[in-house]
């Protein structure tokens, strides 16, 4: 028969064996996740370089069609220079002379009308002209 002491260290040597075998799988499992983790890894660099390459690629156009873009750009802004100093010239050309000729159409056609016979002006039913 087992004393009271040889059946704790019995109980404790059991509960020992329990917890290293609890350890022990999750040791292995924690192996496993590093294993993975470490060909994700290894899976993500041999992608990331050809991606960075095509990325450099991609920058490089955006740079020369930016260049491009900067030429045109540049060449709109000096026709819309042109095309305001043209705009100014006919402006001081036809404006001057096109607001003096309107006077002077006014200027006849008012004292023509002032010439003129005035005509009777029909009253409606309430005695207001039309």
């Amino acid at each position: 028969m087992l004393t009271a002491g040889e059946v704790a260290g019995l109980i404790a040597a059991t509960g020992w064996i329990v917890l290293v075998c609890v350890l022990a799988m999750v040791l292995v499992k924690l192996a496993r996740l590093l294993t993975e983790a470490t060909k994700a890894v290894s899976d993500l660099n041999d992608r990331l370089t050809p991606l960075l390459d095509d990325m450099s690629v991609t920058v490089n156009e955006t740079n020369r069609q930016l260049i491009a873009v900067e030429a045109i750009t540049k060449d709109v802004k000096q026709v819309s220079g042109h095309a305001a100093k043209l705009s100014a010239v006919t402006q001081t050309i036809f404006t001057g002379p096109l607001i003096k000729v309107s006077s002077l159409a006014y200027g006849i056609r008012r004292a023509i009308e002032t010439r003129r016979p005035r005509k009777a002006v029909p009253r409606t039913r309430q005695g207001q002209a039309r």
